[in-house]
C-alpha cells in the first residue's frame, strides 16, 4: 500500500513536471521522504533521468541551448558540493534540509521575487540546482524563478535539457561517493511505470488546464508533503 501511494504521487509529480517544467523532486521527495528517507536522494533522481529523456525529445525544437549551457557552468560545482553533503550528513540531517528547501521554494514563488535571467544569475541559479538536486533531489526551484518568463514550450524544454545533464552528474558524483546501491535502484525502478503515466498524462494537462492552476496545486501539495516530513524529523 506505501509502494502504491508513492507510485500514485509520482505519477502526479511527473504530471506536473511535464506540464510546467519541474515538480518531480519537490512533490514527490517529501512523499519518499516519509517512506524511507535513505531512499532519498539516488531512487528519484533515477526516476528523474527518464522524465528528463522523454521531456527533451517531446521539447526539443524550444530548448535554449546559450541558456541551458550557461546554467549547467554553474551546474557542476554544485553537483560536486551536493554528492558531499550526502555523503557527509545522516538521513535525518538531509531531511531537515528537503523539507526546508521545499518550503523556501515555494515562499520564494508565492512572494514573487523573480531574478533577471542574465548569465551570472542563471550560472548561480545552476549552482544551487546542481546542490539541492544531487543533495535532496529537488533542483527546480532555482531554476524555475530564473527562467519564470520564457513560454511554457521553452521553459520545459530548456529545463529538461538542463536537467538531462544534471541527473547523469549527480547520479555519477553519488556512485563515486558510494551513495547508490542496489536497494535504490530497484526502488527507482518499480516507479519508472508510473512516471511514464504521468507523462503521458501531461500533454492532456498542456492543453486543457490553466498553467496558474497546475503550479498552485503542486506548490499545496509540496507544502503540506514538507510539514509533514518537517513534522516526522523533528
Amino acid at each position: 500500500m506505501e509502494i502504491a501511494v508513492v507510485a500514485l504521487v509520482v505519477s502526479v509529480a511527473s504530471c506536473l513536471q511535464g506540464a510546467i517544467g519541474f515538480g518531480l523532486g519537490l512533490l514527490a521527495a517529501p512523499v519518499i521522504a516519509l517512506f524511507d528517507p535513505t531512499l532519498l536522494p539516488g531512487s528519484l533522481i533515477l526516476v528523474a533521468l527518464g522524465l528528463t529523456v522523454l521531456g527533451v525529445l517531446r521539447d526539443r525544437a524550444a530548448v535554449d541551448v546559450k541558456d541551458a549551457s550557461w546554467a549547467v557552468a554553474g551546474q557542476v560545482p554544485g553537483t560536486v558540493a551536493g554528492a558531499l553533503l550526502v555523503a557527509a550528513l545522516p538521513a535525518r540531517t538531509l531531511a531537515l534540509v528537503l523539507a526546508g528547501t521545499v518550503l523556501l521554494a515555494v515562499l520564494l514563488s508565492v512572494c514573487g521575487w523573480q531574478p533577471r535571467p542574465r548569465p551570472a544569475t542563471v550560472a548561480a541559479a545552476g549552482a544551487a540546482s546542481g546542490l539541492l538536486g544531487t543533495a535532496t533531489s529537488i533542483g527546480g526551484p532555482p531554476m524555475a524563478l530564473v527562467w519564470h518568463g520564457s513560454s511554457r514550450a521553452r521553459m520545459r524544454g530548456t529545463m529538461s535539457a538542463f536537467f538531462l545533464f544534471g541527473t547523469l552528474l549527480s547520479l555519477t558524483a553519488l556512485t563515486v561517493v558510494g551513495s547508490l546501491d542496489s536497494r535504490t535502484v530497484h526502488f527507482a525502478a518499480v516507479l519508472l511505470p508510473a512516471m511514464v503515466v504521468g507523462f503521458a498524462a501531461s500533454g492532456a494537462v498542456n492543453t486543457r488546464i490553466n498553467r496558474r492552476i497546475v503550479r498552485r496545486v503542486g506548490l499545496g501539495a509540496s507544502t503540506l508533503g514538507a510539514l509533514l516530513v518537517l513534522a516526522q524529523a523533528l
